[in-house]
C-alpha cells in the first residue's frame, strides 16, 4: 500500500504519543515524537541556567539554539524509542514535572519552533510516517494524507498523568498536575505562533471515555480503511 504522512494533534496528555507510536509499530512506519523535541529544548534551558524568575532568557536561548541536536533511538532490547539530546539519553529526564511545567513557554518561541519544524519536515520526506504533536496537521505537514486530532476533559487528562508519574515514582499532587495541564491548553491554545487548532480535515477523537485499546482499534481500522482507498 502507498504510504503517507499521519498527523496526530491534539491536547497535552491525551495519549498521542502511545496512540502515535503504537500505530506506527503497526504499519510498519517511523515514529516521530515531536514533544519530545520541545521537551529536549526546555531541558537543555533548565540545565544552562536559561531560565530566570521573569521566564526564560531568550536571547540566551537563541544564541545557543545551533548547539542543540536531537536525535532518536530504539531503546536497546525494545521496539521503544529514546530522546537524545547532544548525543545523552535524556528520555527519562524530559518526562519530568520540571519540564512539563515550562515547555510551553519554550514551544511558543517562534526560532525555536522555525528550527524543530525544519528538522521534523525533513524526517516525513520520505513519508511512512507518524508523527505526533501540536501543530503537524495544520503547519507541519498541512498536506498530510490522514490528520487525527485527540481531546479529553482537563480532569481525565490530569489523573491519567497522575498515575503515570506515580507510575515512575514522582512526587506529585494531583492538584499540580492538573493545574499544568490547565497552564498548557491556556498557552498551546494562545500563542501567536503555530497555536493548537484542530486542522479542518482533521478527525477528532475524544477519549475521555476510552481505554487505550478501544483507540487504537477505532485509529487502526480507520488508517487501514483509509490505506485500503489510497492504493
Amino acid at each position: 500500500m502507498k504510504k503517507i504522512i499521519i498527523a496526530i494533534d491534539g491536547y497535552s496528555s491525551t495519549g498521542k504519543s502511545t496512540i502515535a507510536k503504537r500505530l506506527a509499530k503497526a504499519l510498519g512506519y517511523v515514529y516521530v515524537d515531536t514533544g519530545a523535541m520541545y521537551r529536549a529544548v526546555t531541558l537543555f534551558a533548565i540545565e544552562n541556567n536559561m531560565f530566570t524568575s521573569e521566564g526564560v532568557d531568550r536571547e540566551n536561548l537563541l544564541q545557543n539554539l545551533d548547539k542543540i541536536s536531537i536525535r532518536f533511538a530504539k531503546k536497546r532490547g525494545s521496539d521503544d524509542t529514546e530522546t537524545l539530546l547532544n548525543g545523552n539519553n535524556v528520555e527519562d529526564k524530559i518526562r519530568s514535572m520540571e519540564v512539563s511545567n515550562r515547555v510551553s513557554n519554550i514551544a511558543a518561541i517562534p526560532e525555536v519552533r522555525k528550527k524543530l519544524v525544519e528538522e521534523q519536515r525533513r524526517m516525513g520526506e520520505d513519508r511512512g510516517i507518524v508523527m505526533d504533536g501540536r501543530d503537524i496537521g495544520t503547519v507541519v505537514f498541512p498536506d498530510a494524507e490522514l490528520k487525527l486530532f485527540m481531546t479529553a476533559t482537563p480532569e481525565i487528562r490530569a489523573t491519567r498523568r497522575y498515575k503515570e508519574l506515580l507510575g515512575k515514582g514522582k512526587q506529585v499532587t494531583y492538584e499540580e498536575v492538573l493545574k499544568n495541564v490547565s497552564q498548557r491548553d491556556y498557552i498551546d491554545s494562545n500563542r501567536t505562533d503555530s497555536p493548537l487548532v484542530k486542522a479542518e480535515d482533521a478527525i477528532e477523537l475524544d477519549n475521555t471515555d476510552m481505554g487505550k485499546d478501544e483507540q487504537f482499534e477505532r485509529i487502526y481500522n480507520h488508517t487501514m480503511r483509509f490505506l485500503k482507498q489510497e492504493k
